[in-house]
């Protein structure tokens, strides 16, 4: 089989670019392991913050295109994915400065607060220092998007192929790769996008040199709302830096489930052929502790533990570059599904005319980094 790009990786980067590919005309095969809606990976579950509030302009612009291509995917698809909440920074004071002066160079509107307004505003969280809040903030239900991507994706002519597992990538030329799949399948293309999240190293092992890639499985938890304390759907997302509680916390509300808390990048490396997808005692009877010390509107008794995967960098900015006809995205460190559906145009442009993002996402920034 021939075709113009393979996709390996039917999570959201490798949907989205699939979905970016095929609204461009080009005759594209995804290809993903797992069967539908699949708990393996890093793009299952019910919700997922959506943020424009970083320290520099070139994540925020990408956040904010994905922001207007997040409602184009809605429209198309029919499916509301994106829902406005507001968002809130507390802790650290140099993180907040930083965050508050790259939203104010790139003109986007946030606001101090006090602790007693911040308090004041959400009563189901606790405040000690000011707070940065920033109203364009919100939740995006990860589920719904991935099978959006893929439905509108197919809709334009790409070929779905789930249940099929690739085990090999050989470069055959400057525009051409062959692609082997565990079924016996081989294809040829001018080009092959890799977004295979914690399966990138073994796959492009020999192919293209990434950085170090570390695998690591997370447990963050939905809890309760106490009755006297906002429903979930009504709780901001929020990021809170305190060096007692493993340096980051985040948290949102996900409807029908509760309100999902969990440490940033803290859990333990795995092989991701072989989790064991329980959670670590240690690490909740922590976040047990975070519960009822800062959020007094939940019930810390009744967490309910999720398994994902975060793979990491070495300096946590993820990889969007090509070497020959390979395409890779990789990398994303537990922060990079609020930017999907910029980073599928990202890839499609990669893969079409080879036009590079910003050269932080690239493959040859510093070796120090990698």
């Amino acid at each position: 089989m021939v075709v113009d790009v393979i996709v390996v990786g039917g999570g959201a980067m490798g949907s989205a670019a699939a979905w970016q590919l095929a609204g461009r005309g080009v005759e594209v095969v995804l290809l993903e392991r797992f069967e539908p809606g699949h708990t393996q990976g890093a793009s299952h579950g019910a919700s997922r913050i959506f943020r424009l509030s970083y320290p520099d302009p070139v994540h925020i612009a990408l956040a904010r295109e994905a922001q207007g291509l997040w409602r184009e995917l809605e429209q198309a698809s029919g499916e509301e994915l994106l829902t406005v909440t507001g968002g809130v920074d507390h802790g650290a004071s140099n993180r907040l400065e930083q965050l508050h002066q790259g939203l104010e160079s790139a003109g986007v509107h946030s606001e101090w607060l006090s602790p007693a307004e911040a308090g004041r505003r959400w009563p189901g969280l606790r405040f000690d220092t000011r707070a940065l809040y920033h109203p364009d903030s919100g939740r995006l239900h990860a589920d719904r998007s991935v099978a959006a991507l893929k439905s509108v994706a197919a809709q334009r002519g790409a070929v779905v192929h789930h249940r099929t597992r690739v085990e090999k990538i050989r470069v055959l030329g400057d525009d051409a790769v062959e692609v082997r799949t565990q079924e016996g399948l081989t294809l040829t293309a001018r080009r092959v996008v890799v977004a295979a999240g914690a399966w990138a190293p073994e796959l492009l092992e020999g192919v293209v040199p990434l950085p170090r890639l570390r695998v690591t499985q997370e447990q963050p938890a939905h809890f309760a709302p106490l009755p006297t304390a906002a429903p979930a759907q009504n709780w901001p997302s929020f990021v809170h830096t305190v060096d007692e509680f493993h340096g980051g916390i985040y948290g949102l509300g996900t409807p029908g489930e509760g309100v999902k808390v969990g440490f940033h990048g803290v859990g333990p490396e795995v092989d991701p052929d072989r989790r064991d997808f329980r959670p670590r005692p240690g690490l909740a009877a922590d976040l047990e502790k975070y519960v009822r010390t800062w959020l007094p509107g939940l019930d810390p008794a009744t967490a309910e533990a999720i398994s994902c995967t975060y793979t990491t960098t070495p300096d946590s900015v993820f990889v969007l570059d090509r070497q020959g006809p390979v395409v890779v995205a990789a990398g994303f460190s537990g922060q990079g599904f609020k930017f999907v559906p910029a980073i599928g145009r990202v890839l499609a442009d990669l893969a079409i005319d080879g036009r590079r993002p910003d050269p932080i996402f690239g493959l040859s920034r510093p070796r120090a980094l990698v």
